[in-house]
């Protein structure tokens, strides 16, 4: 049996990691050694980032920055932030904090793209947004890098490294100090961590970027989620057959929709379905009962058609909650049923909102065939 135990330091002091082993009630401490080689942990790490307490998609391995520094490891997280990872294998001297400083600095400038670009130049077999979301089951954010955390990775801290380490967390300076601790006993092999200020302390203190990271908007392409229900509101069916998107039911829901201008290519969403339409945009937006569509070249009140969903909502609110209609003038379209998704496409709860995505846009033209 193994018996661990954390000894508190006291402020500014690491917790210190003691592992026993206990056989027939006799504890016996194991010694605790740095890990050989710098390249071991390395691995170990990139192979599973969730040894250092949260999960993390790896995009980057030595990678060089502008001022000639290499960074051992670069991630991101579920939220878009980057991570720095600076790795150490023996104790670690007050100079690596510099360091790791001026990493904060360069990656601090790096926009939506380079982040990408990072993460394309290491060769992987999956596309970046791809990745992502089979990482964090999730998207990627429309915005990667709006913060930052710089991690020191090592056995052992030096005392000056200590003290300055714990100054800047009172600063909200994102630094912060993993020890790893390595035992081996009797053949097996095991790795402790632990932190040298609290983990959730500098989780908080990210740094901001304090710029926009966001991938670049050509002006022209517009996401739009067309959200059918078992309420049986609207149905696809029917913005197939007469040309159209809606939203409504609340403010929250139709008024970003009710931003789409004339001439917008949109690229329509099925929650929980996938994509279902690319089109143009030929009015602006109308309530319900004042919408008008192209039936046989002349345009008559949607309300009018046979529909097979009602566009009416009967939920008593204080606030609109006017269903309100963008005629589309379809490019590609398919039933809900053939509707397309892949992992690392974009989704977003919003009506309508500007598609950033290269990756979505890229594969969206794919597979609609728009150059076709």
């Amino acid at each position: 049996m193994v018996w661990v135990t954390l000894e508190s330091g006291g402020a500014g002091v690491p917790v210190e990691v003691g592992l026993w082993r206990v056989d027939g009630g006799k504890p016996q401490r194991m010694s605790s050694t740095g890990i050989e080689r710098e390249k071991q942990l390395e691995d170990l790490i990139e192979h599973d980032p969730a040894i250092l307490g949260y999960p993390l998609l790896i995009i980057g391995r030595q990678v060089a920055t502008r001022s000639g520094g290499i960074i051992d490891l670069l991630g991101v997280d579920e939220e878009g932030n980057l991570h720095v990872l600076e790795l150490k294998r023996g104790r670690t001297p007050r100079e690596v904090v510099a360091q790791v400083l001026d990493y904060g600095s360069w990656i601090s400038g790096l926009t939506h793209d380079d982040v990408k670009g990072i993460y394309e130049a290491g060769k992987h077999d999956a596309p970046f947004e791809t990745a992502f979301s089979e990482m964090f089951k999730t998207s990627p954010p429309e915005e990667l890098n709006s913060s930052h955390t710089l991690t020191i990775v090592a056995h052992d801290a030096d005392a000056s490294t200590e003290r300055i380490v714990t100054y800047l967390s009172r600063f909200d300076v994102p630094v912060n100090v993993a020890l790893f601790r390595y035992f081996v006993d009797d053949g097996r092999k095991y790795l402790a961590r632990t932190w040298l200020v609290s983990e959730t302390a500098v989780a908080s203190q990210a740094g901001s970027s304090k710029k926009s990271t966001k991938e670049k908007w050509n002006g022209e392409d517009w996401y739009v989620a067309f959200g059918v229900d078992e309420s049986g509101v609207r149905e696809w069916e029917d913005a197939r057959r007469y040309g159209f998107v809606s939203a409504g039911g609340g403010v929250w829901y139709s008024k970003t929709l009710r931003r789409l201008p004339v001439g917008a290519r949109v690229f329509v969403h099925i929650p929980k379905s996938g994509y279902v339409g690319v089109g143009r945009v030929t009015r602006e937006a109308r309530p319900f009962p004042e919408a008008v569509v192209d039936v046989e070249g002349e345009e008559r009140p949607l309300a009018e058609q046979e529909l097979r969903g009602k566009y009416v909502h009967t939920v008593d609110k204080d606030e609109d909650i006017t269903e309100y209609v963008v005629t589309v003038e379809w490019e590609r379209e398919v039933p809900q049923a053939n509707a397309f998704w892949v992992s690392g496409l974009f989704a977003n709860q919003n009506s309508a909102c500007p598609m950033r995505s290269s990756f979505t846009i890229d594969a969206l033209a794919k597979a609609f065939r728009l150059d076709a």
